[in-house]
C-alpha cells in the first residue's frame, strides 16, 4: 500500500469514528471536526513524532487543536493511535468521560493543550513553538485555527509574536471551513484573504485544497524543507461537514441536535463507511 493510500484510509476510518461517536451522543460538533478530518490524518498518519510512548517527552512533536470544538476529530485519531479504547472513545461527553465536547489536557490522553476558548489555543502553540527555540529543540509544533476564531484578537497578536520571535518550526493551518457558529464568516465578520493578511504579518503563507491529502502532506514538506525563518501558514479550503455530503448541505451544521429522521439517515451513512472501511 502506498503511504497516500494508507492516510487516505486513515482519514476515512477518523471520520467514520467521529460520526459514530457523534451519533451515539445523538447531538455535537459534527460540521467543524469533520473539516478537518483530512489534515488530521496527514499528521498524525504520517507527519507527527507523537505516540503514546514519548508523549511524556518534551522532544517531540507538539499539536494544539486550538478549535477546540472539532474535539471529536482529534479523539478518533488519538483512538487510532491507541492512546485510548473504542470504549472510551464512545463515551464522548458523557458523565465521568475523559472526553469532554472540547479537549483537555488533564483528562485526555494525548492532549497537548486544554483548548475551546476561541484564540487562545494558537497563543499557547506560538509559546511551545517559542519555548522549543530557546531549548534548541529541533520538532515543530503545530496547531490547527478555525476561520472564524481569527475575529478573536488574541489570535493576531500570537501571530505577530510568532513573526517577531522568528518561530519557523510554528506551522498554523487555517479550517477555513466558511462557517462559524451564527452563520457564514462572509456575513459575521468578513476575512478577505487569509492568506495575504498572514503575509502581511511576517509569515510565510499559502492555500490549498484542504481535502487534498497528498497536497496537504507536500506543502507541510515544503515548508519543513524551507530555509526561511518566517513562522508558516497553510489555509486549508475545506467544506463545514466535509465528506459527508448529507451534512454538507446542511445551511447550521456547527451544531447538531439530531432528530429521529436525522438521525436514522446517520446510522445507514455510518453503516456504509463501515462498510467501505472493512472492504480496504
Amino acid at each position: 500500500m502506498h503511504k497516500i493510500d494508507s492516510i487516505d484510509l486513515f482519514a476515512d476510518k477518523i471520520r467514520y469514528n467521529t460520526l459514530s461517536m457523534l451519533n451515539n451522543l445523538g447531538f455535537g460538533h459534527y460540521g467543524g471536526s469533520l473539516s478537518i478530518v483530512e489534515v488530521l490524518a496527514v499528521l498524525y498518519g504520517a507527519v507527527m513524532d507523537i505516540s503514546p510512548e514519548n508523549f511524556d517527552k518534551i522532544d517531540r512533536d507538539h499539536f494544539v487543536l486550538s478549535k477546540g470544538h472539532g474535539g471529536p476529530a482529534l479523539y478518533s485519531a488519538l483512538y487510532l493511535k491507541d492512546f485510548f479504547d473504542k470504549e472510551i472513545l464512545m463515551s464522548l461527553n458523557q458523565n465521568g468521560t475523559s472526553l469532554p465536547s472540547h479537549p483537555d489536557r488533564n483528562l485526555t490522553p494525548g492532549v497537548d493543550m486544554t483548548t475551546g476558548s476561541l484564540g487562545q489555543g494558537i497563543s499557547v502553540a506560538t509559546g511551545i513553538a517559542h519555548g522549543k527555540e530557546i531549548q534548541n529543540l529541533d520538532h515543530f509544533t503545530y496547531t490547527i485555527v478555525g476561520d472564524g476564531e481569527l475575529n478573536e484578537g488574541q489570535c493576531w497578536e500570537a501571530i505577530q509574536f510568532a513573526a517577531h520571535y522568528q518561530l519557523d518550526k510554528l506551522i498554523v493551518f487555517v479550517d477555513d471551513n466558511k462557517k462559524q457558529l451564527d452563520g457564514p464568516t462572509e456575513e459575521i465578520c468578513k476575512q478577505f484573504v487569509i492568506e495575504d493578511k498572514f503575509k502581511a504579518f511576517g509569515w510565510e503563507a499559502t492555500t490549498i485544497d484542504g481535502a487534498d491529502t497528498m497536497k496537504i502532506l507536500q506543502t507541510i514538506q515544503m515548508y519543513q524543507a524551507s530555509n526561511s525563518k518566517k513562522p508558516k501558514c497553510i489555509v486549508l479550503d475545506t467544506i463545514k461537514g466535509q465528506g459527508i455530503e448529507e451534512i454538507e448541505t446542511i445551511k447550521n451544521n456547527h451544531h447538531l441536535r439530531l432528530s429521529e429522521d436525522m438521525l436514522g439517515e446517520f446510522k445507514e451513512i455510518e453503516e456504509m463507511m463501515a462498510r467501505k472501511i472493512g472492504d480496504q
